[in-house]
């Protein structure tokens, strides 16, 4: 019976998560860093290489730092592309970066993730 509660939560969870890393991905600049149209900070990871076309951010870590996902049908502009994660879904990235939100931001403007363990970064334009 906790076996099947603590399941049930983690995929609650992970559908908030999941919704919330879909949030339109129209990026603008706020207080010298990125945020998408809620207003949230997006991050890039240094373990990501820029232009490889790929997220290193999976699993546990993704869970964390969801990725800000792109629809089947959106097209790159700017310095936004689109990457193709392990999984086949697409992920928005800046500059060839794959790009994230940090799970326990909790409100717009804020970046409590910036240099987390040294590795995640707001985007500063």
């Amino acid at each position: 019976m906790k076996t099947r509660l603590i399941s049930t939560l983690a995929l609650s969870l992970v559908a908030v998560v999941s919704t919330f890393a879909q949030a339109d991905m129209a990026v603008k600049g706020q207080g010298g860093m990125l945020v998408n149209t809620a207003g949230m900070t997006i991050y890039t990871f240094d373990k990501d290489v820029a232009g490889s076309g790929k997220s290193t951010c999976n699993g546990p870590c993704a869970t964390l730092w969801p990725a800000i996902m792109a629809a089947a049908d959106a097209k790159p502009e700017g310095d936004m592309t689109i990457v193709t994660r392990d999984d086949g879904a697409k992920q928005w990235a800046y500059k060839g970066k794959p790009v994230y939100l940090y799970s326990a931001d909790t409100k717009p403007g804020d970046k409590t993730g910036d240099n987390f363990k040294d590795v995640w970064h707001v985007i500063k334009p």
